[in-house]
């Protein structure tokens, strides 16, 4: 065998690794963007075929950083959670012209189940400290190990290696062997099949069990029966026996749990797996517990890696406020601290204070102590916030929370969980509400949703409300999303939290690890010692790299007449000829998408609708052309749209803007009833049969439009003139073909996709040079409506 440092492009270096190396394997199948998998095909009880993974690569040309090479797969496999989805390899590892790395994933398992690592940094940027921190890490492996091979000067070990190691077992079902490998991925599995058939209500276990404990019951039994006594929960035939301790009596009591459905689901996914492990993996596995705690439960308990540069900006934000002494002259208790990583940086540790809901985190401050982490381990300790009774706090912080003047030097400094009832899918009716997320904090749920309202759902609330009212004076710096200060169900909130924010920034929400959406998160330092309601603040504003790029005023709309939604309904009319319908979408841009204009007036929605007519299709466009026509960022997802004031009335052009902007913006089709939004007659577009319905052309045929509207029209009849010429041959669709609107004409030559969705381009140079026109056109004439948004305060500047 011989080095490939020739070989010109890296698919051939693959091509010639799975010939010379692998031939013997299959090396077809991938995995989403990693670079090269060794597999092999096995048959499981004769009923299905199960792939075995032996080796997941990263692949280089000529020579390269084999360890960079790892330390960037890694980083793939977890920015896109890959290792919850497939069954992991026995190994992992890289090559490129000259040599190949192998490393047991056993090794790296831990790093994908750490709470504060951020996994959304760009896999090749070497220059992020999630990168270093692995690259250190991967090449004290391998050196360890001496699992590198040069191909010609280690040809027969390297050969050895795999004949050894790559091994499929032998025995007479071929059922799926558990080993340190995939223990956590068959775990994910067992949650989908078995957990749901278990009879036990989730939301109410207790004494720190989780289902994890129900998996380890069945992982380590044999006939149905536990044979580890160490364990929480212990696997007995046909039911659970949990809880295992000494009453007050001295004797060991029991609760049975059984299955809904007699075991079926648990004996059908037992048989594809030989259980249990080999003796010598148990103790690891008991003892790594951590790892099967689900990501749903992590979100829940508040599993968010705050990034070292938004942590370093916040401590610059509190020396601003509080003084550059501010270490010295108050304390700080992250009271959501995870495994502490906010607290990074601090200089006084005789100070801080550190407290996170799980024994694990706390135990890894500990080893992070170990190691030069400036805390002290008396000040690191177990705590449930909105559960706990403060009497088990630690004594020197009792006395701060107890005496008034302390409590007042007393900044609780937090990135509590974003976790609420309900998400995106919820809300818009294609998921539900997330169980056991706001409700389970029982204590302080139950103490303040009497006050808070709405806000109680969720959890970082939960936290504010119990800070203000229990540690009443203290300093709150803390990261969260903007609902505190603008959402309308945070008004109740607003009334009562009265504390003065003193300072704010803002940056997206996507540089933070275990967050979804792009919208903005706030850090914000209150004084609840001085008492006023919030109004509006100018916040500062940092992108993802951490470049300062101005400010942006937020705002409570506490003042306000009332949302944009208020004001619509206010020109519903039912006595008319309906044009179609449109959903309103919510009050802020990040519903923005839910803000469209169909045919179907039965369509279901989930917010207000109404339906053009003649009498109020003006109001609607204006609605429509003020929601769309300026782009939905991460910076404005939370702003509001308002109850306009007076002026829009009389303003004709910008109403023509917006009824122009609206023809060119909506989801009419022909196929799903008549079409009244045509613009021009049948003769203006050399159309082969009459339209349907003029109604458009004669309402805007004496109205008086703006240069940009114009260009707007007349870019659009080039369209409609050039589609018509191509509908030569009319099929049984003829009729929905002549009255096609100007979505059916981008469908028409744009096409879908094998998943349904309309590509982006079409292969007519004809067709993208005048949607092309057309875009431009329209992108004018949003830049002219938007002023008219801030003149109205449809939307504050």
């Amino acid at each position: 065998m011989q080095n490939y440092l020739k070989v010109k492009k890296e698919e051939e270096i693959k091509r010639r690794i799975a010939v010379d190396i692998f031939k013997a394997f299959d090396t077809v199948y991938i995995i989403g963007n990693i670079d090269f998998c060794v597999s092999r095909k096995v048959h499981v009880l004769d009923m299905f075929e199960n792939r075995t993974d032996f080796f997941w690569a990263e692949s280089k040309k000529g020579k390269s950083d084999i360890y960079a090479s790892i330390t960037q797969l890694i980083l793939t496999i977890g920015k896109a959670k890959t290792y919850t989805k497939e069954l992991p390899p026995m190994y992992i590892g890289a090559f490129d012209a000259v040599q190949i790395a192998f490393v047991p994933y056993s090794e790296i398992q831990h790093i994908f189940s750490q709470n504060d690592f951020n996994w959304n940094v760009t896999p090749s940027d070497h220059t992020t400290k999630e990168f270093k921190q692995i690259y250190s890490f991967i090449k004290e492996s391998i050196d360890k190990n001496a699992a590198l091979f040069d191909y010609e000067r280690d040809e027969s070990e390297l050969k050895q290696f795999i004949n050894n190691k790559f091994k499929i077992g032998n025995d007479i079902q071929n059922k799926i062997k558990i080993d340190k490998n995939n223990y956590i991925v068959i775990y994910n599995k067992w949650r989908e099949a078995v957990k749901p058939t278990i009879s036990i209500n989730w939301d109410d276990i207790v004494d720190n069990l989780i289902d994890a404990d129900f998996y380890l019951a069945d992982l380590l039994s044999a006939k149905n029966i536990t044979i580890s006594e160490k364990l929480f929960v212990l696997l007995n035939d046909n039911r659970y026996n949990i809880n295992k301790r000494i009453d007050k009596y001295g004797l060991i009591s029991l609760q049975e749990v059984g299955f809904r459905d007699k075991g079926k689901a648990h004996t059908q996914f037992w048989n594809r797996y030989e259980h249990p492990p080999k003796e010598e993996y148990w103790e690891y596995i008991v003892n790594r517990r951590d790892l099967l705690v689900s990501q749903d439960v992590r979100e829940i308990k508040g599993a968010y890696f705050t990034p070292q540069i938004w942590v370093e900006k916040a401590q610059q934000y509190l020396a601003d406020v509080l003084g550059e002494n501010w270490q010295d002259d108050y304390y700080i208790w992250d009271c959501a601290a995870g495994t502490g990583n906010l607290l990074t940086g601090l200089s006084n540790k005789y100070n801080i204070y550190a407290s996170t809901l799980d024994k694990q985190d706390v135990n890894v401050m500990y080893e992070r102590i170990d190691n030069g982490a400036n805390l002290l381990k008396d000040n690191v300790f177990q705590f449930d916030f909105l559960n706990d009774d403060f009497s088990k706090l630690p004594q020197g912080l009792q006395e701060i929370i107890n005496n008034p003047q302390k409590r007042k030097k007393l900044v609780i400094f937090i990135n509590p969980p974003y976790a609420e009832a309900g998400n995106v899918k919820q809300r818009t009716g294609t998921g539900k509400n997330k169980d056991g997320v706001a409700k389970n904090n029982k204590s302080i749920y139950y103490k303040y949703s009497h006050l808070i309202g709405k806000a109680a759902n969720e959890v970082f609330a939960q936290f504010l409300i119990r800070i203000y009212f229990e540690i009443a004076g203290c300093k709150i710096a803390e990261f969260s999303k903007l609902k505190l200060l603008s959402a309308p169900n945070f008004a109740r909130i607003r009334q009562i939290f009265k504390a003065k924010l003193e300072k704010m920034f803002v940056v997206p929400s996507y540089t933070f690890d275990n967050v979804d959406g792009h919208f903005p998160i706030g850090f914000k330092v209150w004084d609840t010692d001085k008492k006023e309601c919030f109004v509006k603040i100018k916040a500062d504003v940092y992108i993802e790299n951490g470049d300062y790029i101005g400010q942006k005023t937020i705002y409570s709309y506490d003042d306000v007449k009332g949302f944009l939604s208020k004001w619509l309904v206010e020109f519903k009319d039912k006595h008319n000829t309906p044009l179609g319908m449109m959903n309103s979408g919510r009050n802020d841009f990040q519903n923005q998408r839910l803000v469209y204009i169909k045919n179907q007036i039965s369509d279901s929605a989930h917010s207000i609708t109404i339906t053009p007519t003649l009498t109020n299709i003006i109001p609607a466009s204006i609605y429509f052309a003020v929601r769309k026509c300026i782009p939905a960022t991460w910076l404005n997802d939370r702003d509001q749209f308002l109850y306009p004031i007076d002026g829009w009335e009389k303003d004709t052009e910008f109403h023509n803007d917006c009824l122009v902007y609206t023809l060119f913006n909506n989801n009419i089709q022909a196929k799903y009833g008549i079409n009244h939004w045509i613009p021009y007659t049948e003769r203006d577009v050399n159309a082969r049969n009459k339209f349907e319905s003029h109604f458009m052309y004669d309402f805007i045929k004496n109205r008086k439009f703006s240069t940009a509207a114009e260009q707007l029209l007349a870019a659009g009849l080039e369209l409609w003139k050039y589609y018509h010429s191509k509908i030569t041959e009319l099929n049984v669709a003829a009729k929905e073909q002549i009255n096609a609107g100007f979505y059916d004409i981008k469908e028409y030559f744009q096409g879908r996709n094998e998943k349904g969705k309309m590509n982006n381009k079409s292969n007519d140079a004809e067709y993208m040079r005048l949607i092309k026109a057309i875009s431009y056109n329209a992108n004018i004439i949003s830049k002219k409506i938007e002023p008219k948004i801030y003149q109205y305060e449809f939307l504050k500047k």
